[in-house]
C-alpha cells in the first residue's frame, strides 16, 4: 500500500525541519542510559495515566450506590456510562490536533485540568438528576481521551529510539493501577465520604498539574519545529542533564514552521488505517470481554459475585504481565510481529475458552484458564497499541494522529456492549445479561475483532523498530513524493 500526498512540494518543505531535527536528536540517540530527569516525565506521564483511569471508572463505584434509590432505568444507566466513552472520542479528536499546534505540555497539564475538575463537580449532582451527571461524565471523558493522546508521544521524544517501544509500552503497565486504586478508596472510604465524595477525590489528579508545571518542560522535538531553537536545546540539555551551551546551537537550525492540519491525515492511508483499525479491533475485543467475564464466571461456576471479582483480579493481572512482556516484545520481534501476535492469541484464546467452557482440570476451571490466557494478548496488546498509533506519523501530526486513532477506536466501547447485547437478545447494554447459550457466538464476535487488530498491524503496518522519529518521517515523506 502506498500513501498518497501533494508530492515532491511537500517532501522539500518536510526535508530541512526533518534534518535539522535530525541533527539534533542525534545527540539524544546516543544515550544508552536514561537520565533522572528523563525518569520525571516517565512519573509524570505514569501517574497522569494512572489517574486519568480512576477519574474514568469511578462512575461504576458510584453507580452501586445510586443505582437501586435512583431507580434508573436501563436507558438512563447506558446514557451515563456511555457518556464518559463518547467524550473520549471526541476528546482524542481534538486535543490530540491541539496538541500539534501548540505543544504537549500544555495540553498535558490542560486535559489533566479537564478531566480532574469535571469529576469534581460531580459531587455537587443534585440528588435523581441523572442528567448532570451525563454531561459532566462527557465533559470528564473529553479530558480523558485527549491526555492519553498526548501523554505517550510527550515521553516518547524525550527518550532515545533504542528505548522508545519498552519505555513506551511500561507507561501503558500502570493503568490498571488507576481502577485497582479506584476500588481501594470506594471500599474504605464510601462509608465515610459517601458517593459524592468519591467524585470530590476526583479533584485530586488537578494537583499533578503541579507536578508537571515543575517537572515537564516542552518536548524538544516539538519546540525545534517552531523554530524555537534556544528553547528546544534548553529542554534537550535538560532531559540530558548537561549544560545548554554543551550542545552545539547550530545543530538546531530553525526550520520553516509548519503547523498541523486534520486533513493532513488522510495523506498518509497506511498510517491511518493500521492506527485506526488497530485501536478499533483491540478497544472492541477488550471492553466485551471486561463487560462480560464476571457474569460468566457466576454462571458457568457458580459462584457468588464476590468470588468472581477474586478471580478476575487474576486475569486483570494476566493483562498485566502482558503489558510487561509487549514492552520488551516491541523492540525484540517489532511492532508489526507484537501487534500481529496480540490479535492472534487474544482470538485463539477467545475461541479456546467458549468452546472448553465446560472443562475441569482438578477443581480448576479451564474457562477460567484461557481468560486469563486470553487477557494476556487482549489487554496486554495495549503496550503496542498506544505507542505504535504515534510512531507511525510524521512528526508534526504525531499527536494529531495518535488522537483520532484513539478516538476512532473509542467507537469500540459502544459496538462492543451493543453487539453483546444483539447476541444475547438483551436490551441492557451497559451490562448485557450473559447467558451461556451466548458464549460462543459471543466469544466468537469478540474474536473477529481482535483478528481485525491483528491484521491491521501484521499485514498494513510497517516497521518502526528501531528508526527514529526522524527517520520513519523521511520514510513517510518519501513514500508520499513517490506517488
Amino acid at each position: 500500500m502506498t500513501d498518497r500526498g501533494s508530492g515532491s512540494s511537500g517532501s522539500a518543505r518536510a526535508a530541512p525541519a526533518a534534518a535539522a531535527a535530525d541533527s539534533m536528536m542525534a545527540i539524544l540517540d546516543r544515550q544508552t542510559r536514561l537520565k533522572g530527569n528523563q525518569y520525571r516525565i516517565i512519573l509524570a506521564a505514569i501517574l497522569g495515566d494512572m489517574m486519568e483511569f480512576f477519574d474514568y471508572f469511578v462512575i461504576a463505584f458510584v453507580f452501586i450506590v445510586i443505582v437501586g434509590p435512583w431507580k434508573l432505568t436501563y436507558g438512563q444507566a447506558a446514557m451515563v456510562f456511555l457518556s464518559s466513552g463518547v467524550g473520549a472520542i471526541f476528546g482524542a479528536f481534538v486535543w490530540g490536533h491541539i496538541a500539534d499546534r501548540i505543544g504537549r505540555r500544555s495540553v498535558f497539564i490542560a486535559t489533566v485540568l479537564n478531566f480532574s475538575i469535571a469529576t469534581g463537580i460531580l459531587a455537587l449532582t443534585p440528588h435523581h438528576n441523572w442528567q448532570f451527571l451525563v454531561v459532566f461524565r462527557f465533559i470528564a471523558g473529553f479530558g480523558v481521551g485527549g491526555l492519553y493522546s498526548v501523554d505517550l508521544p510527550l515521553v516518547q521524544e524525550f527518550v532515545p529510539t533504542s528505548k522508545r517501544g519498552v519505555i513506551g509500552g511500561l507507561v501503558t503497565v500502570f493503568i490498571p493501577l488507576g481502577i485497582m486504586l479506584g476500588s481501594l478508596l470506594a471500599a474504605t472510604l464510601t462509608h465515610w465520604i459517601g458517593w459524592r465524595g468519591l467524585f470530590a477525590v476526583g479533584m485530586i489528579p488537578a494537583l499533578l498539574t503541579l507536578l508537571i508545571r515543575v517537572w515537564v518542560p516542552e518536548s524538544p522535538r516539538w519546540l525545534a519545529r517552531q523554530g524555537r531553537t534556544e528553547e528546544a536545546r534548553r529542554s534537550l540539555a535538560w532531559a540530558l542533564e548537561v549544560a545548554p551551551e554543551s550542545i552545539p546551537l547550530a545543530a538546531i537550525a530553525a526550520p520553516a514552521v509548519e503547523k498541523a492540519r486534520f486533513s493532513e491525515l488522510f495523506l498518509y492511508p497506511r498510517s491511518l488505517l493500521v492506527s485506526w483499525l488497530g485501536n478499533l479491533g483491540a478497544q472492541t475485543s477488550v471492553y466485551g470481554l471486561t463487560l462480560w467475564a464476571p457474569s460468566l464466571l457466576v454462571l458457568l461456576l457458580k459462584i457468588p459475585p464476590p468470588k468472581a471479582f477474586w478471580l478476575m483480579f487474576f486475569i486483570a493481572s494476566g493483562g498485566l504481565l502482558g503489558r510487561i512482556a509487549f514492552s520488551f516484545l516491541s523492540d525484540a520481534i517489532g511492532r508489526r510481529a507484537s501487534g500481529g501476535l496480540l490479535g492472534i492469541g487474544a482470538a485463539l484464546g477467545l475461541v479456546l475458552a467458549a468452546v472448553f467452557r465446560d472443562v475441569m482440570i482438578g477443581t480448576t476451571s479451564l474457562f477460567w484458564l484461557l481468560l486469563i490466557f486470553t487477557d494476556f494478548f487482549a489487554d496486554g496488546g495495549f503496550a503496542i497499541v498506544g505507542p505504535y498509533a504515534a510512531e507511525v506519523w510524521p512528526a508534526r501530526l504525531r499527536t494529531t494522529g495518535m488522537g483520532s486513532a484513539y478516538g476512532f477506536g473509542g467507537i469500540g466501547k459502544i459496538i462492543g456492549p451493543l453487539g453483546l447485547a444483539l447476541i444475547a437478545g438483551v436490551s441492557n447494554i451497559v451490562t448485557p445479561q450473559a447467558t451461556v447459550s451466548a458464549i460462543l457466538p459471543a466469544f466468537i464476535y469478540l474474536a473477529g475483532w481482535s483478528l481485525l487488530a491483528g491484521f491491521a498491524y501484521a499485514v498494513l503496518g510497517f516497521e518502526v523498530k528501531g528508526r527514529s522519529i526522524e527517520a520513519i518521517e523521511e520514510q513517510l515523506t518519501a513514500r508520499r513524493a513517490a506517488t
